[in-house]
């Protein structure tokens, strides 16, 4: 277990980014059981910079579990249990803007929940209600936005996440951009929501892969040679977020020094008088409520 005072980043990998987390290095495995199951995989922790660093592969190994059945809550829960203070998380995404171009990355500050199958909430049995109009630590976000990169990073952007696991029809990317939004994709709900809940500093990588449909592919771009484009764009943008992330390693290590408000989200969100929380309640989610309810 990391100490409550000591940072320790967290790192979820989506599409691309899970096989290329191998090449951080090996280290332990942690298997973690957890009141929702098993998460996607074990997750490894290994030393970068003289401090730990937790690994976690949404998707599971060989990319094996589709977006709405990602078990997002027990990923989320496992990286609390084994000590995690600060996660980033990439995914790959479709473009909604024509500045936003396949090969570059974005690190969002807004999204859009359109999911409609997925537990967003550990807690069922009592009435918590979190703020969540700044989705993305702002803390987070500045160090990556600072870390230097290969290829060009947005700041900002608002990501709008569908259940999938098919892509979007022509009239929904339409809509989806007549919002204002930026990034089209299928993993970061609930996970930003559950991550708030578990009072971890969230921020996230975008990996442009390819434009939403809304923009029509070139006419003389036949199918296969349109899937390699966009395998070759995912190769890209992974290497160049695998980049981002070691360069701005340092600097999550120092964030813990200052203190986020993410780390004190339950502080006003438990409704539920604490005389009504079940003690087996207490006892299950305690990894998650163990701060919260120390007076309660």
């Amino acid at each position: 277990m990391s100490s409550p005072h000591r940072p320790m980043l967290g790192i979820i990998g989506g599409t691309g980014m899970a096989e290329a987390l191998g090449s951080l290095g090996s280290g332990e495995h942690h298997r973690v059981d957890t009141p929702f199951g098993p998460p996607s995989s074990p997750i490894t922790v290994v030393e970068l910079g003289g401090a730990p660093v937790a690994l976690l592969p949404r998707h599971g190994e060989g990319h094996r579990f589709p977006p709405g059945r990602i078990p997002y809550r027990a990923n989320v829960f496992a990286l609390k249990a084994v000590g995690v203070t600060h996660v980033l998380a990439t995914a790959a995404v479709g473009s909604l803007r024509e500045e936003i171009r396949p090969g570059e990355l974005v690190v969002p500050d807004q999204i859009i929940d359109r999911t409609f199958r997925r537990e967003p909430t550990f807690f069922e049995d009592l009435a918590v209600h979190v703020e969540f109009a700044q989705p993305f630590c702002a803390p987070l976000r500045e160090v990556l936005l600072a870390a230097r990169s290969e290829v060009r990073v947005h700041d900002g952007g608002t990501y709008v996440c569908m259940e999938g696991p098919q892509f979007s029809t022509r009239a929904e990317s339409d809509l989806h951009r007549s919002w204002g939004a930026h990034l089209i994709g299928m993993t970061l709900m609930p996970e930003a929501k559950l991550a708030r809940e578990a009072e971890l500093c969230y921020g996230a990588v975008n990996l442009v892969t390819d434009y939403d449909c809304w923009r029509p592919h070139p006419a003389d771009l036949g199918g296969q040679e349109l899937l390699e484009e966009i395998i070759g764009n995912l190769r890209t943008t992974t290497a160049a977020a695998l980049a981002l992330i070691r360069a701005a390693l340092p600097a999550v290590q120092s964030l813990a020094a200052s203190g986020c408000g993410c780390q004190e989200s339950l502080e006003r969100a438990i409704f539920t008088a604490g005389t009504q929380i079940h003690e087996d309640t207490r006892r299950e989610l305690d990894v998650l409520l163990r701060r919260a309810l120390r007076n309660r």
